[in-house]
């Protein structure tokens, strides 16, 4: 793999992690800006690593099931409960989601990374409003 490819699979998991980072952040979300570029980023870095270590033979797949399962362990220190009330759970699963990111991007598919991550937005943008609206009925 050459430096450049690796440099822009990086630039681009770090700017989609940005760009979903931004929008938690905005919401003021406790996993905002830096958390989920470090994580898109985290996983991209992985993917990297396996597709280096695995050119001729291996399986890079299976560092992208480890970024799933460290991922989860991560989003379940994210989300707490205060007697019958969860709260992070949306949080927890941006963080995965941005980890899936990482992992686009890592693996060289760049379009699928912004496909991705708009439909990431388009799901806090549009359904925060019927989210609010559907908790003010309790």
């Amino acid at each position: 793999m050459a430096y450049i490819d690796f440099i822009i699979s990086l630039a681009v998991a770090a700017a989609a992690g940005m760009v979903i980072g931004f929008e938690r952040q905005w919401q003021n979300k406790s996993a905002g800006l830096r958390t989920n570029t470090l994580v898109a980023m985290g996983a991209a870095l992985y993917v990297l690593l396996s597709i280096q270590l695995t050119e001729e033979i291996g399986d890079v797949t299976r560092i992208i099931g480890q970024v799933v399962t460290g991922i989860g362990f991560l989003g379940a220190g994210i989300i707490f409960k205060e007697g019958a009330n969860v709260y992070g759970l949306t949080t927890a699963a941006t963080v995965w989601c941005s980890s899936a990111i990482g992992c686009l991007a890592g693996a060289g598919f760049y379009v699928e990374t912004w496909i991705a991550t708009l439909a990431i937005l388009i799901v806090h943008l549009i359904l925060t409003p019927f989210n609010k609206l559907l908790n003010r009925r309790k």
